[in-house]
């Protein structure tokens, strides 16, 4: 029987932290959304590490898997790469009193980013967040906020245009394009 690949492992690993969690908004099957992002990181290379880290992006910070681990079961580079977009998440305190500074801690590191792929990997997860984010805009308008760690628009947008425009170097990209479409949609009345 031939080795597996290492996206093999990587979706093997993810499948396992994620077995039973379910999205908390949209209630499908949690997995679902890192095959999402490896789907549109998929669409932007073919780097199977960048692939691997899509699957696996969520896995420290939501399923209490490690980056030893990851580096152990594929490599030091997807564990890098997984850790690009993973939050400290302060779990000694509210989620709503950590969200601006997880956030600012978070758009540092990409700001800082020199690795293209890890670029790749934010606007990957980020294009699928914000495809349920739009989904539930139009359900619901602003009130969908209300059941986020932050409950203002105005955060949201200034998060979510401040990632547009540190990945404004993918821009050429169809991925980018639908990001900023979708940003502009949700957040397009609130003043910049």
């Amino acid at each position: 029987m031939a080795e597996k690949s290492m996206l093999d492992r990587a979706l093997a690993l993810a499948l396992e932290a994620h077995a039973g969690m379910i999205r908390k908004k949209d209630r499908i099957p949690y997995i679902l959304h890192p095959m999402e992002v490896a789907v549109i990181a998929a669409t932007l290379t073919c780097e199977e590490d960048v692939l691997a880290a899509a699957v696996l992006h969520d896995t420290v910070e939501d399923a209490g898997i490690t980056l030893e681990e990851i580096a152990a079961v594929c490599s030091p580079s997807v564990a890098a790469l997984v850790a690009s977009e993973t939050e400290n998440k302060r779990v000694d305190l509210p989620p709503q009193e950590t969200w601006k500074i997880r956030k600012t801690e978070s758009l540092k590191v990409l700001k800082n980013a020199g690795d293209p792929r890890i670029k790749i990997l934010w606007l990957s997860d980020k294009l699928a967040n914000i495809r349920s984010f739009y989904r539930l805009w139009l359900r619901e308008g602003d009130a969908m906020w209300q059941d986020f760690n932050e409950t203002r628009p105005s955060e949201q947008a200034w998060y979510y245009r401040t990632i547009e425009t540190l990945l404004a170097d993918l821009k050429d990209t169809l991925a980018w394009q639908e990001y900023h479409a979708l940003v502009e949609k949700i957040f397009g009345g609130i003043p910049r």
